[in-house]
C-alpha cells in the first residue's frame, strides 16, 4: 500500500511539474509589418511573398500582416493581399503612408486620415482585424496626441497591434539587398547567421525584461518585415526558435494576453511595450536605450561577422 501511494504521488508530482512547464513555456507570435510588391536581387515580389507564405504554412501559424497601404496601393499589391486573405492570416492597418507620430510636422488630423485611407484599402477581406501599428512604433511625442490618437482608435473599435519583442531586421535585409547588388553571387551565410543570432538575442533580451516588469510568462508578438531576408530565412529562425525553447503560437492568441491593453502614461510614446513598461520603473529605466532598435546597434557587429566569416572561410 505504501508503495503503491508512494508510485501515485510520484505520478501526481511528475504531472504537476509536467504542466508548470507548460504554463511557463516561452511563447511567441509572429508579425510582419510592410508587404509589398517591389522587386529585389534573387527573388521576385511573387517568389519572395510565396516563400514567406509557405514557410508559416509549414510550422502551422497564423500571423498578423500590417498593411501600409501605399505598398500595396496597386493591382499587384490587392493580389498580394488576397494571398495572405485566403491563408487566414490577419490583415490589420499600418497607414498608408507610414507617417511617424513623433513629428512635429505630422498633425492629429493628418494621422487620423492617413489611417482612415489606409483602412479603405483592407476593410474587404474577410481576415480584416482592427488591430493598428504605429509606424516606427512611435505613438506620439506628447501626451495631446498620444492620447488624441488612442482615442480615436478606441472609438474606431481599434486596438494597438504592438510589439513586444522589436529587432532590426529590416537593417540586415537593406545590408544584404547592398551586398547583392555590388555581386549577386554573394555568400549570404554571414547575414544568415548573424539574424538569426540577433533574433534570439532580442527575445531573450525582451522576455528576461517583461519577467521584470509583469513577473510572469508574456505571449510575446515579433515584429518582422515582408523582405527579401525572411523569404531566404524565416524559416532556419523559426526553427532556431524553436530549439531555443519558443512555442509558436497564432497572433490572435497571442494579443489575448492583458499586456495589450495596457496604454503606458510616456512621453515621447512608443518602442516595445515591454520597453514601455520598464520605462515606468525607475530601476529599469536606467537600463534602457533610445530608441529600443535601431540600425546603429547593429551596425558593427554585423560588419565584424561578415568579416569574421570572410577570414574564416578563406582559411579553410
Amino acid at each position: 500500500m505504501k508503495i503503491r501511494n508512494s508510485i501515485k504521488f510520484q505520478l501526481g508530482l511528475l504531472i504537476i511539474l509536467c504542466n508548470l512547464n507548460l504554463f511557463a513555456q516561452k511563447q511567441l507570435a509572429i508579425t510582419i509589418d510592410d508587404p509589398n510588391t517591389k522587386e529585389t536581387p534573387k527573388l521576385s515580389w511573387q517568389e519572395r511573398n510565396d516563400a514567406i507564405l509557405k514557410t508559416l504554412d509549414k510550422h502551422k501559424i497564423k500571423v498578423a500582416l500590417f498593411v501600409c497601404g501605399m505598398r500595396v496601393d496597386n493591382p499587384d499589391g490587392k493580389y498580394l493581399l488576397e494571398t495572405w486573405d485566403n491563408k487566414d492570416h490577419l490583415i490589420c492597418n499600418h497607414t498608408y503612408s507610414h507617417l511617424n507620430l513623433n513629428s512635429k510636422s505630422i498633425s492629429c488630423a493628418e494621422y487620423i486620415d492617413n489611417f482612415n485611407k489606409a483602412d479603405s484599402i483592407i476593410t474587404e477581406y474577410k481576415n480584416y482585424t482592427k488591430l493598428f501599428r504605429f509606424p516606427y512604433l512611435k505613438e506620439g511625442n506628447n501626451a495631446i496626441k498620444r492620447d488624441s490618437i488612442r482615442t480615436f482608435l478606441a472609438n474606431e473599435k481599434y486596438r494597438n497591434g504592438s510589439v513586444t519583442i522589436d529587432a532590426s531586421d529590416w537593417y540586415v535585409d537593406s545590408e544584404m539587398i547592398k551586398a547583392l547588388k555590388e555581386n549577386k553571387n554573394v555568400d549570404l551565410t554571414a547575414y544568415k547567421k548573424y539574424y538569426i543570432q540577433h533574433i534570439l538575442d532580442r527575445a531573450n533580451y525582451y522576455d528576461s525584461l517583461a519577467q521584470m516588469v509583469y513577473h510572469r510568462e508574456i505571449k510575446h508578438t515579433l515584429l518582422i518585415h515582408h523582405s527579401l531576408l525572411n523569404a531566404l530565412f524565416l524559416d532556419d529562425l523559426l526553427i532556431a526558435l524553436e530549439n531555443n525553447g519558443w512555442k509558436l503560437i497564432d497572433a490572435v492568441e497571442a494579443f489575448k494576453d492583458p499586456i495589450f491593453e495596457e496604454n503606458p502614461q510616456i512621453e515621447p510614446c512608443g518602442e516595445s511595450l515591454v520597453w514601455q513598461g520598464a520605462s515606468q520603473i525607475e530601476e529599469l529605466s536606467n537600463t534602457l536605450r533610445y530608441p529600443g532598435e535601431d540600425e546603429k546597434y547593429e551596425k558593427e557587429p554585423l560588419r565584424r561577422m561578415i568579416k569574421e566569416y570572410e577570414t574564416s572561410k578563406n582559411k579553410n
